[in-house]
């Protein structure tokens, strides 16, 4: 029996290497002979980087760059088993999770540290770029990321403004001049999840604001800013970002991706199994294990576990859900792509018990669920 162990991360708890762990873990209590593929995935925003190194027999690269309020940070960007492909999480170097709540200030962060982490790679001499572009602290439209790869903003009187959106109210003109040549030789392909434009009731500020510290009388100011920001983009570029899905992703750093590099926008799941041949390594098992933190609603519009759902019953194999906590809502609809659903947290188990002991209540809840399966076949 060939039994595929494909989760992400347990957000909060494990990540999507350690939640695999412990699912075949539970498959070797079960029965040590059966065959277990360590397949961990991600869906394009935090934790995207291990899964695609882990799977590929890649390797990391660590450097200092600057965090979204310009301090410096460790982080590391990750190259493919193939040697050529750099992996870029954006939210290593310019993520929500590097502020603590009183740190947020969407006034200033700056995605700057993302296009260090790419200047970098260019300085290595990659080519081929897998970026996710989830999980972002950022509000600058990828203003600072240009700015780290020598694209300059000025005001009037021509001087350079200075990092964050609050600046961008004075901008003036977008010098290209001395942008880094090498984007033209590059592909980038960019995991995004989102399809909101770059402005308005449902663009960057407004959707994705509040939770980055943006308050309801900023976000009239920071909407105009990335207004002004697409006018001066439509007038040199011609590419018009303003209702572009996707562009307002990562605080508008789609829309950077969009107007200035050679580039494709996929779902996150979907370049994940791309970069992981994930299509050829699930051929002949027998089941796959998924999960995630929490399964929700959310879930249904192209998370990881439905994405590897649909993948799978291309090739006729029942699929096993195992998170977390399953919102009892979406329980209907979710047995529509899933063979069995199983949450952690029940009745008998708390949310913040299956948290605090996340790894042992993992492996139990997988034990029993699929000892049920093998053995008695329901």
């Amino acid at each position: 029996m060939k039994i595929v162990v494909s989760p992400d991360s347990f957000k909060g708890s494990l990540t999507a290497t350690e939640a695999a762990q412990e699912m075949v873990a539970a498959m070797n209590e079960i029965n040590p002979m059966i065959e277990t593929v360590l397949l961990p995935v991600a869906d394009g925003g935090e934790g995207t980087l291990e899964p695609l190194i882990i799977a590929t027999n890649g390797h990391t690269v660590h450097l200092e760059v600057q965090d979204p309020l310009g301090r410096p940070i460790r982080v590391e960007y990750g190259v493919l088993g193939d040697g050529k492909t750099c992996v870029i999480e954006m939210a290593r170097a310019s993520g929500l999770t590097l502020l603590e709540e009183h740190e947020k200030n969407p006034l200033e962060a700056s995605t700057y540290g993302t296009g260090e982490l790419i200047r970098h790679a260019l300085d290595s001499g990659y080519r081929k770029f897998v970026v996710g572009i989830g999980g972002s602290a950022t509000n600058d439209g990828g203003t600072g990321m240009l700015q780290a790869l020598g694209m300059k903003f000025r005001n009037r009187d021509g001087e350079a403004l200075p990092q964050g959106p609050q600046s961008l109210r004075d901008l003036y003109e977008i010098d290209v001049t001395t942008f880094d040549k090498r984007i033209e030789e590059c592909h980038f392909i960019i995991a995004c999840d989102v399809d909101n434009p770059f402005i308005g009731p449902n663009g960057a500020t407004a959707i994705f604001g509040p939770q980055k510290g943006v308050t309801p009388d900023l976000v009239e100011t920071l909407d105009q800013n990335l207004l002004h920001l697409a006018n001066n983009i439509e007038r040199l570029t011609g590419i018009t970002l303003h209702n572009r899905a996707g562009a307002g992703a990562a605080g508008g750093l789609g829309g950077a991706f969009l107007a200035f590099f050679p580039v494709e926008l996929k779902p996150g799941i979907e370049v994940v199994m791309e970069a992981i041949n994930f299509h050829k390594q699930i051929e002949g098992a027998d089941f796959i294990i998924t999960g995630e933190g929490k399964t929700d609603n959310q879930t249904l519009s192209g998370k990881a576990p439905i994405g590897i759902a649909n993948a799978a019953k291309k090739k006729g194999i029942p699929v096993i859900l195992i998170s977390g906590f399953i919102e009892e809502e979406s329980f209907s609809e979710l047995s529509t792509y899933f063979y069995k659903l199983a949450s952690v947290a029940d009745s008998e188990i708390s949310k913040e018990e299956s948290i605090r002991n996340a790894a042992f209540y993992l492996r139990l809840r997988t034990k029993e669920t699929m000892q049920l399966i093998i053995e008695k076949g329901v």
